[in-house]
């Protein structure tokens, strides 16, 4: 049997996987996106160990190496690291993670270098159409793939969820201009509008506002009683203090956050007005589903970041092994995983168990909301931070699970008290 060496790229906010076989690589460990890239040594950890006797394909083995890079949240930088990893470190698979302004440059570069690249936690059509796809159109990528959360996800998510609460269903709406922001206005407002609910938009804002003043008074004049935005984590913290200072938060019945306030740090650093938030969640220690590269069950993912690190379990863990699943089954059903054009053809009929859940390429639409090719719609199911449910300060209880009934349901979201 010969042995070889394979690279893999792995590009989150904070990691990037690379291998001296196989190289993998990226994501963000700092800057505002910083909180995504939390569990990312542990997640790497486990698959280095997971990989530490390479892969045996065809008769032939691979060592792995794992290159870690951070993207620091910046897509100038992503972009940067990316073609490092692409050009010198000569990677044969990028994994990149969390945010459009990470994931989105570097699936440009991989596309335009013909290197494959697998990615997750940006919603599909922030990265779909906001790198210039068109839905109903062919796919202009062949070597950039995406399993993740869409528009529809959040739709379902938040009208299983805010009925919860009895409110005026006039919603305020803190979406800014970016790839987020504006995928989320041109989808989700006109769903949540067929769904009986009045928008209040003051208009996209950009990224590092720091005076929010009219847009609060705007929503304090109309009774907004729902609260949503999709900023990045210091925003929302500077609007929400100012909101809490200028008396929205009284208003406020649900206060409805996403992109922020998916990890127990950013909710903690808000204190006592952090309480009672909204979110979402992509993965859970109670998700059902185990790791297939690693073996590794949810419940005892969470159990063993928290024992490792210390802190509590965090929601990127899920989909940051997930990556590694992918690659691994990817590698291996490509029958050369040096030869980049076989990866990215195995890629278009992978299916693979992941914490996440089940993911079908070959049924790109097998999830409502991901009617396009190259990406899997995996779930984002609702629920709420709360005091005293379990030994952390502050927990994440999940009140519904529209986009995977095999999620357990814990309790039913309770009115914001601002």
């Amino acid at each position: 049997m010969s042995k070889r060496k394979v690279r893999s790229g792995v590009i989150t906010r904070r990691e990037m996987l690379k291998g001296t076989g196989l190289v993998l690589g990226g994501s963000p460990i700092t800057g505002p996106a910083a909180g995504f890239g939390e569990p990312d040594p542990y997640a790497v950890s486990l698959a280095r160990n997971a990989f530490k006797n390479g892969i045996t394909v065809g008769g032939t083995t691979y060592s792995v190496e794992i290159v870690s890079r951070d993207g620091q949240s910046t897509p100038s930088v992503g972009a940067q690291v990316a073609q490092d990893l692409i050009q010198n470190q000569k990677v044969d698979l990028m994994l990149a993670t969390s945010t459009p302004e990470t994931v989105n440059p570097v699936s440009d570069a991989c596309e335009a270098a013909g290197v494959p690249c697998i990615s997750t936690v940006v919603p599909w059509e922030a990265w779909y159409l906001g790198r210039g796809a068109k839905v109903g159109q062919p796919s202009p990528f062949k070597f950039t793939f995406h399993f993740c959360f869409g528009v529809e996800q959040f739709f379902n998510a938040y009208t299983h969820l805010w009925p919860q609460v009895t409110t005026n269903k006039k919603v305020g709406v803190m979406w800014p201009n970016d790839a987020d922001g504006n995928a989320i206005r041109g989808v989700l407002g006109p769903l949540l509008k067929q769904a009986g609910y009045t928008i209040i938009d003051p208009g996209a804002y950009e990224d590092g506002t720091n005076d929010y003043t009219a847009q609060i008074q705007k929503f304090i004049r109309e009774d907004c009683q729902i609260f949503n935005t999709f900023p990045i984590p210091p925003d929302f913290a500077t609007f929400w203090r100012q909101a809490a200072q200028q008396g929205y938060t009284k208003h406020v019945k649900i206060g409805q956050i996403a992109k922020t306030g998916l990890f127990p740090s950013q909710v903690s650093s808000l204190g006592a007005i952090g309480n009672g938030l909204a979110s979402g969640v992509y993965w859970a220690p109670t998700w059902p589903y185990k790791s297939s590269l690693t073996g590794i069950s949810s419940k005892d993912l969470g159990s063993g970041y928290e024992t490792s690190s210390g802190k509590q379990w965090n929601q990127q863990l899920g989909p940051s092994v997930a990556l590694f699943d992918v690659a691994d089954a990817v590698l291996k059903a490509s029958g050369n995983p040096k030869d980049k054009a076989k990866v990215a053809a195995a890629m278009k009929t992978l299916a693979v168990d992941t914490p996440v859940g089940h993911l079908d390429w070959s049924k790109p639409a097998s999830l409502a909301g991901a009617p396009v090719p190259n990406v899997v719609a995996a779930p984002i199911i609702g629920g709420q931070w709360k005091q005293g449910v379990s030994k952390w300060p502050i927990d994440f209880v999940i009140c519904e699970n529209s986009s995977d009934s095999n999620v357990p349901i814990a309790s039913t979201l309770q009115p914001y008290q601002g």
